[in-house]
């Protein structure tokens, strides 16, 4: 007896094809989504923090983090607030962790002044701010001074963190920072907030080294390797 055999029509391959097709060019779509706004969080960390900055200084004549009043300018009860030294400088490395460090005691001072959320408690865990990529953020005074015949010649051994494909340092009165963020994360960031080039430029990209010492900018950065990235304002 001959048996009938059962199979797949054409159509019916097409159509799971197309169902197929639809469900990966969905996946990709939602991949594409959730990268672009990490990009955006990232350029709008960015730019919060010179609104900050003007936005303390508006309000108490003083820069935040070197704010020599700030125990009285945003006392609160429960906190301890510290002071800086007033002399007009957030005098310490973007990526400070030591307590009573300017570039550290900058996100007490805004919050605390209401111009950003986040602890006032310099030694909570969360207390330092992280991107959207679980780097942390940080921010200091622009300068050329640093490490020259091995001397440091910057208050609390602050340098310029950064500098472009020439060997020029960034440029800036104030200069933030932000890591661990994906080489084509860092060209699409590039372009929303300077000149396409993470070489040159507003806004660099490098790979950080020994602690204290200045990175090397890269114009073409791997797309899966790791970056921080700078920007002077």
């Amino acid at each position: 007896m001959k048996r009938n055999q059962s199979g797949f029509t054409l159509i019916e391959i097409a159509i799971v094809l197309v169902i197929i097709g639809l469900l990966l060019g969905g996946v990709l779509k939602g991949q594409e989504l959730i990268n672009s706004a990490k990009v955006k969080s990232l350029a709008t960390d960015f730019r919060n923090i010179p609104v900050y900055i003007y936005g303390y200084q508006d309000k108490y004549k003083a820069i935040p983090g070197d704010d020599g009043l700030a125990a009285s300018h945003v006392a609160t009860a429960g906190v301890v607030v510290t002071s800086g030294d007033g002399n007009g400088l957030i005098d310490s490395n973007w990526n400070d962790t030591t307590a009573g460090r300017e570039a550290y005691i900058f996100w007490q001072h805004i919050r605390l002044a209401g111009l950003a959320t986040g602890s006032t408690d310099t030694t909570s865990p969360d207390y330092l701010p992280v991107n959207s990529v679980a780097g942390k953020i940080g921010i200091q005074s622009g300068t050329t001074c640093g490490q020259t015949g091995g001397t440091t010649t910057c208050p609390n051994g602050f340098i310029t963190p950064i500098k472009d494909t020439t060997g020029a340092a960034i440029r800036g009165t104030y200069i933030i920072c932000s890591p661990n963020i994906l080489g084509k994360f860092v060209k699409q960031l590039d372009i929303q907030l300077d000149n396409g080039d993470p070489g040159t430029g507003a806004v660099l990209a490098g790979v950080a080294t020994t602690a204290g010492t200045s990175m090397t900018a890269v114009s073409n950065p791997d797309d899966a390797a790791v970056y921080t990235v700078c920007m002077g304002v």
